[in-house]
């Protein structure tokens, strides 16, 4: 169970990078690629796409689903200190860990998203992120939501300017 959950967690990360770029969000779901394909095609999720192959999380992304995720862009983790980030990568449990925590079971649109203000929402992880809307402006413990809807084979993508991190 475990390893199918940080699989989908991937999936969901690559497929919202690929989506941001292609703006695949206004394909139709049929011909939609899934979260993985999506993300890597898109170009600016490069270091969540390494972390996701670095955490086996990938074939577990690629399927059935549905997940949504939120993903952090190339920008995002460049904002973790390269020492830091290095360190990360490095440890494939504490890896999957935060890449588990972006990702949320379901399809849960922008329009679901702005319905939980002050609430959480559990994470494949096992822990939950706080929801925060702010009129047209949504926070997932802290990152920015930038771009919705994505849409994939197998599920959403939301893309986050920050990654973020659950308690270890």
């Amino acid at each position: 169970m475990k390893k199918f959950l940080s699989a989908a967690l991937v999936a969901g990360l690559v497929t919202v990078s690929g989506a941001a770029l292609a703006g695949s969000h206004s394909e139709k779901k049929a011909d939609a690629k899934d979260i993985v394909d999506t993300a890597v095609a898109a170009g600016s999720f490069k270091t969540l796409a390494a972390a996701l192959q670095a955490a086996g999380l990938v074939d577990t992304l690629k399927g059935k689903g549905p997940f949504t995720v939120f993903a952090p862009t190339d920008e995002a983790f460049a904002k973790i200190p390269k020492a830091d980030l290095d360190k990360l990568l490095a440890d494939k449990a504490k890896l999957t860990k935060v890449l588990t925590y972006h990702v949320v079971a379901g399809n849960v649109m922008a329009a679901d998203v702005l319905k939980m203000n002050g609430k959480g929402a559990k994470t494949v992880e096992g822990s939950e992120v706080k929801i925060t809307v702010k009129g047209t402006e949504v926070m997932v413990d802290g990152a920015k939501v930038v771009k919705t809807d994505i849409k994939a084979s197998n599920g959403v993508i939301h893309v986050i300017d920050s990654v973020i991190m659950p308690k270890m």
